[in-house]
């Protein structure tokens, strides 16, 4: 992989607009400023990875990047709808776009497609850990960034079954993993002899990392404006962008006309309302995710774990632990529900009572994961001089620096 600039033959925009500062438009433009374009942010946000890049589970999960439609997914449907899964609910409705999503997530619901677009994911992980090394070998960036690996538990022998045969299919596309008894999960990872109830078997990955994606926003951003000259205009509303053959354009809200060779959206769920009149308006569905991040606890883990049963991460970060779960596919509103919270508080405790302090104080947080139906993050050009690179769903602090080099390879950089 080559990250040097582009040669003079490479055809890039000389000005660029990147809409969204979280993970991805952040990424997305360092991707291009350190080709040499000059690169315009802008956000509705007052401060950078305000929204999806706020708070989520904090993983760098390179190697597990199972799509969420499959086989296993489609028998449970009934169920999710119902909400009889605490942890994961559909929230269904008759809007159009709603159901013209859902068609295509039920056609990604086949083993097949599940295979395929877990290893695109894959190869999107990989590049993307290849991305971040090559940034933090350039510059200095605090984040609380950690190569801690990563420990998918399971109390399920039929799931534990599934997850060793994707083991198997991962390593034959570069993925580093192992399949732990009980006993040997326990010796890597001391916090799980806490574990409730006990369990069978995990799988661990020693090249999963971690870090705070908030702080790699605004940290990554202050590198951008002192070292590429980026311009970064936050608290700025975008109303409409329109393009033709040789300028892409931006109103805000406020009248404000801004112009450029390149228009990039970055703006996660944001982008839909943007992208409605170009055949893009059905392509993301809103994920609504909760976390909580508190006071380590006595038995806290040294890795990031993620308990299979319970759809709960647990992640050490920077001097507290964060705390993820729950799913509602199909809800906007970023409201903290705290019945909502307190079940996750509670699911936790219960997994790893002494992972972290919940009886003190905690931050609880909601946030909007742009979900495609298959999984994988829409990265193309839909005119000369509009590109877009959206729906990392659940994985975009996974993804996003090597979304953002796809990308910046799409519009002519190396």
């Amino acid at each position: 992989m080559n990250w040097s600039k582009n040669s003079s033959d490479d055809v890039l925009p000389r000005r660029a607009i990147v809409l969204g500062a979280g993970v991805v438009g952040v990424a997305t433009a360092y991707a291009l400023a350190r080709r040499g374009v000059e690169v315009t942010i802008i956000d509705r946000a007052a401060v950078a990875g305000s929204g999806a890049s706020f708070a989520n589970g904090a993983q760098l999960s390179y190697i597990y990047t199972d799509a969420l439609a499959s086989n296993g997914l489609l028998k449970r449907l009934p169920s999710l709808a119902l909400g009889l899964d605490s942890s994961f609910r559909l929230r269904p409705n008759l809007d159009p776009s709603q159901i013209a999503w859902f068609m295509r997530f039920l056609r990604n619901c086949t083993h097949q497609r599940f295979l395929e677009n877990s290893l695109a994911g894959l190869q999107l992980g990989l590049e993307s850990q290849l991305a971040m090394h090559a940034l933090l070998e350039q510059h200095s960036i605090e984040f609380g960034h950690q190569s801690a690996g990563k420990m998918l538990v399971y109390d399920d022998a039929a799931a534990f079954k599934s997850a060793c045969d994707m083991v198997s299919v991962r390593q034959k596309h570069g993925a580093e993993q192992e399949v732990l008894t009980a006993t040997e999960a326990v010796n890597k990872e001391a916090a799980l002899t806490e574990r409730a109830g006990g369990f069978i078997g995990a799988v661990y990955s020693p090249q999963e990392e971690l870090g705070d994606p908030h702080k790699f926003c605004n940290a990554l951003l202050s590198q951008l404006v002192k070292a590429y000259g980026v311009q970064v205009r936050m608290a700025t509303e975008v109303e409409s962008w329109n393009a033709d053959s040789d300028t892409a354009m931006v109103t805000t809200k406020a009248g404000e006309t801004i112009a450029c060779d390149q228009l990039v959206l970055c703006a996660g769920m944001d982008a839909a309302n943007l992208l409605k009149k170009h055949g893009l308006g059905s392509s993301l569905m809103p994920m609504k995710g909760y976390s909580f991040t508190a006071a380590p606890g006595q038995a806290s883990p040294k890795m990031s774990i993620t308990d299979v049963s319970k759809k709960v991460v647990f992640c050490p970060l920077d001097g507290a632990i964060r705390v993820a779960g729950l799913a509602e596919l199909g809800v906007r509103n970023t409201r903290v529900d705290q019945r909502q919270l307190a079940t996750l508080v509670s699911t936790a405790a219960g997994v790893l009572p002494r992972a972290a302090d919940y009886a003190a104080s905690y931050q609880g947080w909601a946030g909007i994961r742009p979900m495609t139906a298959n999984a994988l993050p829409i990265i193309r050009k839909i005119a000369p001089r509009v590109t877009v690179n959206v729906g990392h769903g659940m994985l975009g602090w996974t993804y996003a620096m090597g979304s953002a080099e796809r990308a910046a390879r799409l519009l002519g950089g190396v």
